[in-house]
């Protein structure tokens, strides 16, 4: 078998072999640390803009359709840039809320019940998108 380890009791009773700082006790000549206190310079002006609302997310259009529906107008959010499925849905969530109606994610597309191309659009442009009125 084996040698069996020497152990270094934990108990403070003994003293390390060996000491981590003990080359530093050569180095007495070292200077003091600065005399006075560093001065407070200008604020630094923040260039970060983590955790600030995105404000150029893309372009979308904002379409009114009747067709095929009987007659009613349905508003249709178009030409989303890649985003997630459910950040579409919260979209949808606010758009339904802010207009009282109801509406649908259909084919990546966001449907609206009724011609609520105005109050879409505010929605939109709170989420950092650039939407643009298209179609007739």
């Amino acid at each position: 078998m084996g040698k069996k380890k020497q152990r270094i009791a934990t108990d403070g009773g003994e003293s390390l072999s060996q000491n981590p700082f003990g080359a530093l006790d050569g180095l007495g000549g070292l200077p003091d640390g600065p005399s006075e206190p560093l001065k407070e310079s200008a604020p630094v002006e923040k260039t970060s803009k983590r955790g600030q609302k995105n404000t150029n997310r893309g372009r979308v259009d904002i379409i009114r359709q009747t067709a095929h529906r009987g007659g009613k107008a349905v508003t249709v959010v178009t030409n989303f840039p890649p985003i997630e499925a459910g950040e579409k849905k919260e979209l949808l969530k606010k758009m339904q809320k802010t207009c009282g109606v109801g509406g649908a994610l259909k084919g990546g597309n966001i449907e609206i019940q009724g011609d609520k191309r105005d109050q879409v659009k505010q929605v939109l442009i709170d989420a950092g998108f650039k939407p643009v009125f298209a179609g007739g």
